[in-house]
């Protein structure tokens, strides 16, 4: 019989595996409290970093409709709850734990789909939204301006076609 503590607990990791588009587990074995202070700023503002309980934590992960994480909980477990850009909070992760080995990247999950540590990593290594959204921006700004030049260059090659019909038959006309 769960306590209403246990049950308070999963009902509300529940709601932050559904509220959050990615989650990712760490094993922190040897971090210390300073160091967790520092890595939870690193994850940024849409990130939340919550050490938990295994056995509650894959309970309330199989509520949220997560089961691809069940052989991640074991250890000493914690969760970066991800509402934001995934990226951002990937590279916080990944930076964090160049600089300090005892942090763990286990594997998570992305909108329903279950990563491993390498996916992870991966992600990391993407630029963000922002960035990607202003190159995409750029590419497509840059071919308008390539089709604007072709339609203004029609007309123009046109007129000196004209002229140049003009002149023939002028030299034509003029010769006999």
């Amino acid at each position: 019989m769960p306590t209403p503590d246990k049950a308070a607990a999963v009902a509300e990791l529940t709601d932050k595996f559904r509220s959050s588009n990615a989650a990712v587990l760490t094993e922190y074995r040897g971090l210390t409290v300073a160091q967790l202070k520092q890595l939870r700023r690193s994850l940024g503002e849409n990130s939340e970093y919550a050490v938990v309980k295994n056995t509650l934590t894959k309970i309330a992960a199989n509520a949220a409709g997560i089961t691809s994480l069940d052989d991640q909980f074991n250890g000493p477990t914690a969760v970066a709850f991800v509402t934001g850009d995934p990226v951002e909070s990937a590279k916080g992760l990944r930076d964090f734990a160049k600089d300090n080995p005892d942090l763990i990247i286990k594997g998570g999950v992305l909108d329903g789909k279950a990563l491993t540590a390498d996916e992870i990593k991966k992600l990391a290594d993407l630029e963000s939204r922002e960035v990607l959204l202003a190159k995409l921006a750029g590419a497509m700004k840059g071919k308008q301006t390539q089709a604007a030049q072709v339609f203004q260059a029609l007309p123009s090659k046109l007129v000196r076609t004209v002229d140049a019909l003009r002149a023939k038959q002028a030299e034509q006309g003029g010769a006999e």
